[in-house]
């Protein structure tokens, strides 16, 4: 008999309806201000720590509604934004540098969904907002690196030419003294410097009755030098936001020294913090073998070695001499070893730093070398009221300090070339940190997030309203067309069309995509193609009453003819799609994404779905006459 479905069709589309339903659900709910707090360096929150951080906040009266622990670390809900500020400023001041803490928008999905790993789609700045941070560049710091930088340059410089110098260091207000026993090494030294070295000033001067020349840096190389030091900053941070999986970020540079990060729908915040704010890099040096044990009792520590802190808390003597270091690497992978079940990190460096490493390593077999972890961190120095302290010139003042760490110092076995491993790590999310800054590269400059708080659609909320507005105005003015012009047939549309709406929100949420303006468009250009594919059904059945068929036959050749025109025209939109994703930019994509999905979920709902309906109303029934 025509127009029967057998029961397996009406049990996929009954599956395909309540999943649709169901991870469409969690968009219903709204989200509540929240705090993210997670360890530094790979720190786990405990449960002792979890109930001194909510026994922090009920002290000082910025109790959360509600708290939870995961893997990920605590998440704090607050019945209102200013109970959340007060609660991040408290968190801050009182947990210290153990603990990253940063502002959120946590779902409020409930928790059924949760288990069931329901969540919302991702809302990007432009209808949800999301997290701004406002980060200032410490240019001072790039400065001073480039300085030292050039103490070593300089060192090398003059014993190649064989000329005699006393010492090479920095000085504490900025520039690089060099001092001499004579003046026809000062002068040899000056000629050197100023043929060799651009971009600075020499000045010869006596102190206490030595000779000396005053290397600093020319103005436009300073300028130079913070314009290098930005853009590596803007392009590291970009790195860093593809590898944690932020769609469409906005890095933008305000000023000659901060840059602005906002980042739409983020779920962990504070690893996003963490992450972004982290001058952190690796550096290879050889353990002084032959004074180790003297320094570490207590002994002086000769000329060109430095003492370190070790990862197990003892101290461990190195050459102040840099093999190579995180510049070098140019891939960095997490994993654990297969012998010990540690955590380790693959390195692969660039042909220089594997000729140093293959070089190092061949000459000093049965010694050690040390991995230092170097990072430097710069803080706002603040007021007994928790203000930042400005300068005369309106800059905040910072305090730099920079943590050295020798995370292993292994006996180098054989020569080693372009690959190597490193282990002693903590825990694989350390390993993962770790590997995820080396990839994306180190900040040329410290940065400290000077501003940090959860921004409203970036668009404002009038051309949000109106976006809404426009896929609210036309999918009713397409329900109250389809239902007068094709009445039952019109109204049988109208719920595929709203059930088309279900399953694209659902897609986009399983997938965990971003629905940004662009998209919104792509939705509303979807309804309209939805009951496309109706019409061409309904006005092929309408030609097959004219021509004389029977109502039942009418519905079995409209549906069955139609079909490859539906099918021919949604795959040439399908195509165009597909090029716009692969050759847009950011919305762009996003108009194609929604588009794609939308005539995907369209064509089952508008073919089988509809048919469906059809077939449970009018199937197996001697009709006269269709509704349509």
């Amino acid at each position: 008999m025509i127009n029967k479905y057998p029961w397996w069709k009406y049990a996929v589309i009954a599956v395909v309806l309540a999943v649709g339903a169901l991870y469409a659900l969690p968009n219903v709910f709204d989200n509540d201000p929240g705090i993210q707090i997670r360890g530094a360096r790979g720190l786990r929150i405990d449960t002792a720590a979890f109930e001194n951080i909510q026994g922090i906040l009920q002290k000082n009266e910025a109790a959360p509604s509600s708290a939870v622990l995961d893997a990920q670390g605590a998440k704090l809900r607050f019945a209102d934004v200013e109970t959340q500020l007060q609660a991040r400023d408290i968190l801050e001041r009182e947990l210290g540098e153990n603990y990253t803490t940063a502002l959120s928008l946590l779902p409020a999905t409930p928790r059924w969904l949760q288990m069931l790993d329901a969540a919302p789609m991702y809302l990007g700045l432009d209808l949800r907002g999301g997290v701004h941070f406002l980060m200032e560049v410490d240019l001072e710091s790039a400065i001073r690196r480039t300085e030292e930088s050039q103490i070593g340059d300089l060192r090398r410089r003059l014993r190649e030419e064989k000329i005699r110098y006393v010492s090479v260091s920095r000085r504490d207000n900025g520039g690089v003294s060099v001092k001499f026993r004579d003046d026809e090494n000062r002068r040899r030294a000056e000629d050197l410097i100023e043929r060799e070295i651009e971009g600075i000033t020499v000045q010869d001067v006596e102190q206490d009755g030595s000779p000396f020349l005053l290397v600093d840096l020319t103005e436009p190389a300073r300028i130079g030098i913070a314009e290098a030091a930005l853009t590596q900053n803007m392009t590291a941070l970009r790195n860093r936001i593809d590898e944690l999986g932020v769609a469409e970020p906005v890095v933008q540079r305000q000023g000659h020294r901060r840059i602005v990060v906002q980042l739409p729908g983020v779920q962990d915040t504070a690893e996003a913090k963490r992450i972004l704010g982290r001058t952190a890099t690796l550096e290879i040096m050889l353990v002084d073998e032959d004074n180790n044990l003297a320094a570490v009792a207590g002994g002086p520590v000769p000329g060109g070695s430095k003492l370190f802190t070790s990862r197990n808390r003892g101290q461990i003597l190195l050459e102040n001499r840099v093999i190579y270091s995180g510049q070098n690497m140019v891939n960095a992978a997490a994993s654990l070893d297969t012998q010990s079940g540690g955590p380790i990190v693959t390195i692969t460096l660039d042909s220089d730093g594997a000729s140093r490493n293959q070089r190092v390593t061949g000459d000093n077999i049965g010694n050690r070398m040390a991995v230092v972890y170097v990072e430097v961190r710069s803080e706002v120095r603040r007021d007994a009221d928790g203000r930042a302290l400005l300068d005369a010139d309106g800059n905040i003042v910072r305090d730099t300090r920079r943590i050295e760490e020798v995370i292993t110092a292994p006996v180098i076995r054989d020569q080693l070339s372009a690959r190597f491993q490193i282990e002693g790590l903590d825990s694989v999310d350390e390993a993962r940190d770790l590997a995820l800054l080396l990839r994306a590269g180190a900040l040329a400059a410290p940065v400290v997030i000077v501003e940090e708080r959860t921004v409203g659609p970036m668009l404002g909320q009038q051309n949000i309203d109106q976006g809404k507005n426009s896929v609210i105005i036309g999918f009713i003015l397409v329900l109250i067309f389809m239902a007068f012009y094709y009445r039952v047939f019109g109204l049988v549309a109208n719920l595929a069309l709203a059930v088309n709406l279900v399953l694209i929100v659902a897609i986009l949420s399983i997938l965990q995509a971003t629905l940004t303006l662009p998209g919104v468009a792509g939705i509303v250009l979807t309804v309209g193609m939805a009951v496309d594919a109706n019409v061409l059904i309904f006005e092929r059945i309408r030609e097959e009453l004219q021509n004389g068929n029977s109502p039942q036959a009418s519905i079995h050749v409209g549906y069955d003819r139609a079909l490859s025109t539906i099918v021919d025209a949604n795959i040439t939109t399908l195509i165009a799609a597909v090029v716009l994703f692969n050759f847009g930019t950011g919305p762009i994509k996003g108009f194609a994404i929604t588009l794609s999905i939308g005539i995907l979920s369209s064509m089952f709902t508008a073919i089988m779905g509809t048919r469906g309906v059809i077939n449970l109303i009018y199937g197996g029934k001697r009709i006269e006459k269709l509704a349509i």
